[in-house]
């Protein structure tokens, strides 16, 4: 079992930035591919970002490539998202994710998640 905390979330003008971390409880976090998602009012779950228990595998969705950066410290059981650049578009509640088989893109493959952190960006 893994339990997963997430902070930073907070209101920021459209070309900030912020970094969102996520904090797991257990001694496996290092056994598992993360995830990182956000889904706004009306819309369904969207797939932001994932890293590999290694570190060695990266995907991002389009939408956030190049502005965003996921990393993960396996020693801290954490995993952040670094934000730049951000748009209005961006506004939504972030979550992190655990998945213990296999880097994925689909919330239904990730069997643990947070409760979330508002991120809204004012334009």
């Amino acid at each position: 079992q893994v339990q997963l905390v997430e902070s930073g979330g907070g209101l920021v003008q459209a070309g900030g930035s912020l970094r969102l971390s996520c904090a797991a409880s257990g001694r496996t976090f290092s056994n598992y591919h993360m995830g990182w998602f956000r889904q706004a009012p009306g819309k369904q779950r969207e797939f932001v970002a994932a890293i590999s228990w290694s570190g060695r595998s990266i995907y991002y969705a389009d939408s956030v490539k190049g502005r965003f950066t996921i990393s993960r410290d396996n020693a801290k059981n954490t995993v952040d998202l670094q934000m730049n650049s951000l748009k209005p578009e961006d506004t939504a509640v972030y979550y992190c994710a655990a998945n213990p088989r296999t880097i994925a893109n689909m919330f239904g493959e990730y069997d643990y998640w947070g409760q979330g952190t508002q991120v809204t960006v004012s334009s």
